[in-house]
């Protein structure tokens, strides 16, 4: 069933993943199903099953990197091959870096200390595998092919240790160096592969029938590999000195690594699928399950790190219509997304920043919309009180702009440095093509693109060889600018001659002198370098470091910007009902830093900033003697990360979590110690990944566990309690608000798994934890009305009630949401300023949303009910027709009556309750 109307199951990749994958987006190969998952014969069952309750597949797809190992055969093929592989193109490899010792080789980082020292130490070894007939370097990372050159040459040494395997290992090693000799087509590489393939048998064969040969390669595996005496290991250097790849301690990685990757991930390797051959291997599952109709959508995990995005996805929309995927269709007017296969991205906007419009995608994975929807529950009155309150906490100002610079240059210089280099390399090869430019030094060059990326506004910009759009200019011209004005280099026209080449401007400005090729791959290498640094300076550092109201420190966040206005918010959905009316809309995903009912409690700080203020500074004083001083390090914790703690603890406090009882404390406490350990670790100031601290980690966890003890912190445990007792119910009306609006609003809802109670998670692995699917499904057909579980808050079902109850009314009116206008409401009285809603219809139907959206002056004092007390405050509805007089209230059941003048009181309303979805 491919209808618009259809929902969905979306999974995570289904590709064949890395042994024991928690995730599986590290896949090592695209053509086959993972077993770890299911069989072929599951995958049937599943999608069958889907069917039958009129349901699709949207399936997470990874068309820009996959997992590197020995598991990965295109990887082992290059390193036994090197760029004569027919897999090296798939790989984004430098085959000719600045340092000579990786010419025509990949760095492999895999060794746990110095080549040198794993070497003498025995840590690396010839190995022989019997059963193939391959010889492997072996070290603790797996077994790594030995290049085919090297076989005839082994195979020699062997025979003269033992002479007598002579006549066995000879005319194999004779065999072998024909096969191997000289360069071969496309025909001649079948058959090279084939010959060289049963020599190897023929080796294994030999090995197991014969002792003599079996001897004579024991022998030559004695013959290389260190015995503890040989403190050179001459012979087995000698050995890795003439491989395709390197080996290296991990931590060379960040300087030298030639080839390009997830982020800072050794273990994901960035994929060219841009090349046809790729392209076709990688989507060949996905092309079967299109053809058959087993899935019915993709969901296309980070955009950002292809080559060309939009030839990319343009690609794709072929391959699907080849594969048959009709159009959608509904009724008399044509509904349907861009091309034929429903397709969305992964991607993070910037606030000043649109989808780019020729892009043939439905819309985008939603993280937008988390980012608008989470700010309009902020209260901008409490911007002041809650900056203040930090910066005096932390004894400093903090400037986010000049934090991210930071974070940008940290990351630039201790994790992202080795593509830099390449980058810097690649603008200084072109510079020396020029007498007008041949004077721009590498170290200036690299400084400068630093500079420049530093201040980067957007993840990337989308420059192709066909020209730039005015949006880059816009964004580059910033990005330069910045970069200029903050440079103390005194030759400022470097920055002039890189924005010429960004911007592909320099092949007009200097006609003849640089070839195209050239300009062009350079303005898509920095494209692909921005976006990674962008990601893990904001996402994976700045996020750790900048803790004002950390509800704002979300994945297509921005910090600095304090809340949404609700014009800002109807604005952006009115613009989805004309450009892309299928985008997903999302509060919750995998990669979340904190669960939606987690940001949507810590927003409640903003209306209660000067009791958020008054208790943390009680709080730091409660758990002084916790705290510890180091010799480098000083505070421990620092009042920064102490600051993050009491934030996380108010946000993730579990509804159950009661004074005096404190149910499941231990449980908590060892989650926020985990927590903890990757938030510091992640902000790269005390700690890091790459520097563990020992002394600052062990001394968070021990300020966490005596906080989160009873017995040694029972005064703060009680006062911690009693504030989220207070402020829980308005965060649980905030959830309850966000919820309504993403299930109502333009576009198509996104619930992740476990998110239809209260989402009290934190960043992964917290929100990737098992979910109770058969609790959720007997209280989902427990049918209780909607005021008893209003009364039984917090235990989550009220939530599941109101997506189930929304999701029924989608379904019965698909072309209300997928057709139907949007008209923000207007509000008057005592409590306009607190309240937001819209109206959506379509021919003679229609629905009216109404939420709160700063509940703290709509509760009494003290109060643990959800209603909303209102005052004189209505809602006008706009005149449209068909409307009628009396509207029904889709989660109460209830007759409400418009007056003639189109208010709508909400007094009552709203009074058990707190959001309203009335429909005709």
């Amino acid at each position: 069933n491919r209808s618009f109307t259809t929902s969905s199951l979306t999974t995570s990749p289904l590709m064949m993943a890395r042994q024991g994958s928690p995730h599986g987006y590290d896949i090592v190969d695209h053509t086959r199903l993972n077993p770890e998952i299911g069989s072929d014969e599951d995958f049937r069952a599943l999608v069958e099953t889907l069917a039958q309750h009129s349901m699709g597949l949207i399936v997470d797809f990874v068309p820009n990197h996959m997992g590197v190992g020995t598991d990965n055969p295109w990887w082992m093929d290059v390193l036994e091959w090197g760029r004569a592989s027919p897999y090296a193109g798939y790989f984004d490899i430098d085959w000719a870096p600045l340092e000579p010792t990786l010419t025509g080789k990949v760095l492999l980082p895999v060794l746990a200390d110095h080549y040198g020292t794993v070497l003498e130490q025995g840590g690396l070894a010839l190995v022989f595998e019997a059963d193939g007939g391959r010889f492997c370097i072996g070290c603790g990372a797996g077994n790594f092919p030995v290049a085919l050159r090297e076989y005839p040459r082994l195979l020699r040494r062997a025979a003269a240790l033992v002479p007598e395997s002579e006549a066995l290992l000879r005319p194999i090693s004779e065999a072998l160096a024909a096969a191997i000799k000289g360069r071969a087509g496309q025909a001649r590489r079948r058959q090279q592969r084939a010959e060289i393939d049963t020599q190897r048998r023929r080796l294994a064969e030999q090995v197991q029938d014969s002792v003599v040969a079996a001897g004579a390669i024991e022998a030559l595996l004695q013959s290389i590999n260190p015995d503890g005496r040989d403190a050179e290991a001459e012979a087995l250097h000698r050995l890795l000195e003439r491989q395709h790849y390197r080996l290296a301690y991990w931590r060379v990685a960040t300087h030298e690594i030639n080839y390009r990757r997830f982020f800072d991930i050794n273990e994901l390797a960035g994929l060219r699928v841009e090349e046809p051959a790729l392209f076709e291997a990688s989507h060949q599952l996905i092309l079967r399950w299109l053809r058959a109709g087993m899935v019915q959508g993709l969901r296309l995990d980070h955009v950002d790190g292809l080559r060309q995005p939009r030839a990319y996805l343009q690609r794709l929309q072929r391959l699907a219509r080849d594969a048959g995927v009709p159009a959608q269709q509904a009724g008399s007017r044509a509904v349907r997304w861009r091309g034929p296969l429903y397709l969305l991205v992964e991607k993070i906007l910037a606030p000043h920043e649109e989808l780019r419009e020729d892009w043939s995608v439905s819309g985008t994975t939603g993280y937008e919309f988390m980012r608008d929807v989470c700010g309009v529950f902020i209260d901008p009155d409490g911007e002041r009180g809650l900056t203040r309150t930090y910066h005096r906490f932390i004894g400093k100002a903090v400037d986010y702009e000049e934090l991210l610079v930071t974070a940008k240059r940290d990351v630039m210089r201790q994790v992202l440095t080795s593509e830099l280099n390449v980058l810097a390399n690649g603008f200084n090869r072109l510079a020396k093509r020029s007498r007008y430019t041949r004077d721009y030094t590498l170290t200036a060059l690299r400084e400068a693109l630093a500079d420049i990326v530093a201040h980067f506004p957007v993840y990337r910009s989308y420059v192709t060889g066909r020209g730039v759009s005015a949006e880059d200019r816009r964004d580059i011209g910033w990005a330069v600018g910045r970069a200029r004005a903050r440079s103390d280099n005194p030759d400022r026209s470097i920055f002039d001659f890189i924005r010429a080449v960004l911007t592909l401007d320099i092949l007009q400005e200097r006609p003849g002198e640089f070839p195209r090729p050239m300009v062009t791959e350079l303005a898509l290498r920095m494209q692909q370098y921005t976006a990674p640094v962008m990601a893990k300076s904001e996402e994976d550092t700045a996020f750790y470091r900048y803790m004002r109201l950390v509800s704002l420190n979300e994945v297509g966040s921005e910090p600095r910007v304090f809340g949404t206005a609700p014009e800002a918010f109807h604005a952006a959905a009115r613009q989805r009902t004309q450009s892309r009316p299928f985008s997903m809309l999302t509060t919750a995903t995998h990669d979340h830093k904190r669960g939606e009912d987690v940001r949507a409690r810590l927003n409640v700080l903003s209306g209660r900033w000067r009791e958020w203020g008054r208790r943390v500074r009680r709080w730091a004083q409660m758990n002084a003697a916790g705290r510890r001083q180091l010799e480098h390090a000083g505070d421990a914790p620092s009042s920064n990360d102490e600051y993050l703690l009491y934030q996380s603890l108010v946000g993730s406090w579990p509804m159950t979590l009661q004074w005096p009882e404190l149910a499941g404390l231990e449980d908590f406490r060892e989650r926020i110690v985990d927590y903890m350990r990757k938030a510091i670790r992640e902000a790269k100031l005390n700690t890091s990944w790459l520097a563990p601290h020992e002394d600052y980690e062990q001394a968070m966890t021990a300020f966490v566990a005596q906080a989160l003890s009873r017995e040694r912190s029972g005064r703060f445990l009680e006062d911690m309690a009693d504030f989220v007792a207070a402020i829980a119910p308005l965060g649980a009306i905030n959830g309850l608000a966000q919820t309504l609006l993403k299930v109502t609003a333009p576009g198509v809802p996104d619930i992740y798994q476990g998110s239809e109670y209260w989402d009290l998670s934190l960043v992964d692995p917290d929100n990737r934890r098992p979910v109770d699917f058969e609790l959720r499904l007997r209280t989902l057909q427990a049918n209780d009305d909607h005021a008893s579980l209003v009364e039984a808050w917090p235990d989550g079902r009220i939530k599941q009630y109101v997506i189930a109850r929304t999701l029924d009314y989608r379904q019965q009116h698909p072309l209300l949401f997928a057709a139907g206008d949007y008209r923000p409401l207007a509000f008057h009285g005592d409590n306009a300023g607190r309240l937001m809603g819209y109206v959506r219809s379509h021919q003679r139907g229609g629905l009216v949303v109404i939420v709160p959206r700063l509940a703290c002056g709509l509760t009494g004092p003290g109060s643990a009910a959800l209603g909303l007390q209102c005052g004189r405050t209505s809602a006008r509805l706009p005149s449209i027709a068909g409307m009628p007089a009396t509207l029904r209230e889709v989660l109460t059941g209830q007759q409400v009556r418009v007056g003639e003048d189109g208010a709508l009181p909400l007094q009552d309303l709203l009074a058990t309750l707190p959001v309203a979805l009335l429909a005709w």
